[in-house]
């Protein structure tokens, strides 16, 4: 008979920082408010929840992050739409760091890796 091959999947914790809600609130609120734009708005916020999840189903599928480089790989970034996505992998949580429009300067996404 076969042997049964059972994958143990790797949970991680999800958290998101402060500074990651203020992203999205600051992004969602400019989209509505500014822009008047109250529609695309929830879409954006939804779309960034939605990668979110992607994020905590399988965090090491995207690529690391140029911008904060380590010997261990442990920042990634995931894009969203025009955002990036800014989160650090541990052994056994991934934090969401922040969230970035694409265009900003790389010293703008290096201030996120100080992030706690």
């Amino acid at each position: 008979m076969g042997r049964s091959k059972e994958k143990i999947a790797k949970t991680h914790s999800l958290r998101l920082t402060e500074h990651a809600y203020q992203n999205i609130s600051q992004i969602t609120g400019y989209i509505a408010f500014v822009k008047h734009e109250p529609f695309n708005a929830i879409r954006v916020g939804e779309a960034i929840f939605k990668a979110i999840d992607q994020i905590a189903k399988n965090p090491m599928a995207f690529p690391e992050c140029q911008e904060l480089p380590t010997k261990n790989k442990i920042y990634r970034k995931a894009i969203c739409l025009n955002w990036l996505i800014i989160f650090k992998v541990r052994s056994t949580e991934i934090i969401i760091l922040g969230i970035i429009h694409q265009h900003r300067k790389p010293s703008r996404i290096r201030g996120v890796g100080k992030l706690k």
